[in-house]
């Protein structure tokens, strides 16, 4: 048991660099109690992100109803972006469907380099935190086929589809030496290149909102397990005490 233990400590920090992509992450200090955020986040993603990604888990209606959205309001604000999506007999997407798209998964291969992953739960395989980083550090790099790289995922085969509201901006670069003499690039700021319709605060709330929603897209029922969790801890501190009488009630003869 001992062993296992520094085992597992001992890979802790490979795991966070994993998890990292070997890059400090940014905070992103989401709030599930935030409606309006989540409201934002949602948008932001039918008309941005789910042109390629669907969130094949998750139903219109029940995000409406979690994020106080009426069907009416969710047909008509969030599901006509996204209603380019058809079922297989032809029949548009009703406000109980799942919210898929039509992206072709050999096509998407072809164009991006691999399939198109589902984000269904992405921000709890990834964390809110490497989200909130990895869509804050899209970068122009020529020598890659969309014209960016991203520092949390190198060589990735995403396009920076925010591009119009945070902009293009280079990498800046600055050398280091290593112990053994060699020299090395390290990346540690950014330079604009085009403006976005966005102030860097406005992006970073906007980048902030949509992981929000990420994140309650992965666990609907969070904030719920989260209420009925305090109440069974009540009821289990409860539970001990008459439990604790009872058995002092049997063993009262004996001791």
């Amino acid at each position: 048991m001992k062993k296992l233990t520094a085992f597992l400590l001992m890979m802790a920090p490979v795991v966070s660099m994993a998890a990292g992509g070997g890059i400090k992450l940014m905070e992103a200090d989401v709030d599930l109690n935030n409606k309006a955020s989540l409201q934002r986040g949602a948008q932001l993603y039918v008309n941005y992100c789910m042109g390629c990604h669907s969130l094949s888990y998750m139903r219109y209606n029940r995000m409406g109803k979690d994020l106080g959205l009426s069907d009416e309001q969710v047909v008509q604000n969030l599901m006509p972006v996204a209603d380019f999506s058809k079922s297989p007999q032809g029949e548009t997407p009703k406000s109980g469907s799942l919210m898929k798209n039509a992206m072709p998964g050999e096509a998407a291969e072809g164009w991006f380099g691999t399939k198109v992953p589902d984000l269904s739960v992405v921000a709890r395989s990834r964390g809110p935190d490497w989200l909130y980083t990895y869509l804050k550090t899209f970068y122009v790099d020529d020598s890659r086929p969309m014209g960016v790289n991203n520092q949390a995922f190198p060589l990735v085969g995403m396009p920076h589809v925010l591009w119009e509201l945070e902009g293009l901006k280079k990498p800046v670069y600055e050398t280091h030496e290593t112990a053994d003499g060699e020299e090395v690039k390290e990346l540690v700021d950014y330079e604009f290149v085009k403006e976005g319709s966005m102030s860097p605060a406005e992006y970073d709330n906007a980048v902030r909102d949509l992981v929000n929603f990420l994140v309650y897209v992965g666990e609907p029922a969070k904030l719920d397990r989260y209420k009925i969790g305090v109440w069974v801890i009540l009821f289990l501190v409860v539970l001990f005490f008459f439990a604790y009488a009872l058995k002092k009630e049997y063993w009262r003869d004996i001791h």
